[in-house]
């Protein structure tokens, strides 16, 4: 299961918003129905990153199974926020674990659309056993990051795509 969840974090992240979508809007997308997450973020095309990352650590599977997941999925262009290095460093073999912490800190077991956090405030538990803090009262927010399209549909879950990486807290 904390596989699964691992690798629909990671896909549900190959699932961003276009381009052109602005950091602060929030808009929904349905994908075509019948897509698992991995289908679904592969299909927009615009996520390398992601799918890289997917890849070195080993959840593509995971994220094709049954769910469901929530994932907060980052664009290429969030990946290209963090410090120089840092995506490099983390697709390193010896640095798989520390990839598969940081991927699955975007995914919550479970279901959970836009609307239902819309006015409040949550602390849900990722798959990494570490806490989000989620911000619904002004558009929605996950610790640092802006949703930028919510409620992606897949089979298996749902995608919001988010304008920064995540990373959990130290141990």
């Amino acid at each position: 299961m904390l596989k699964q969840v691992f690798a629909a974090c990671a896909v549900l992240m190959i699932a961003a918003a276009p381009a052109s979508a602005h950091p602060r809007e929030v808009k929904s997308h349905h994908a075509h129905r019948g897509a698992d997450i991995v289908d679904t973020a592969v299909a927009a095309g615009q996520f390398q990153t992601l799918a890289a990352a997917l890849g070195a650590a080993g959840l593509v599977d995971t994220l094709k199974g049954d769910g469901p997941f929530t994932v907060f999925a980052p664009t290429d262009e969030a990946f290209r926020a963090l410090p120089s290095g840092t995506v490099e460093r983390l697709l390193r073999p010896e640095n798989r674990d520390e990839l598969i912490r940081v991927l699955s800190y975007h995914v919550i077991a479970g279901r959970v659309e836009a609307g239902d956090l819309a006015g409040r405030q949550v602390r849900p538990q990722t798959v990494a056993g570490a806490r989000l803090t989620i911000d619904g009262r002004q558009g929605v927010s996950i610790n640092n990051a802006r949703v930028i399209n919510a409620d992606v549909e897949a089979s298996n879950g749902i995608i919001h795509v988010i304008d920064r990486v995540l990373l959990p807290p130290a141990h």
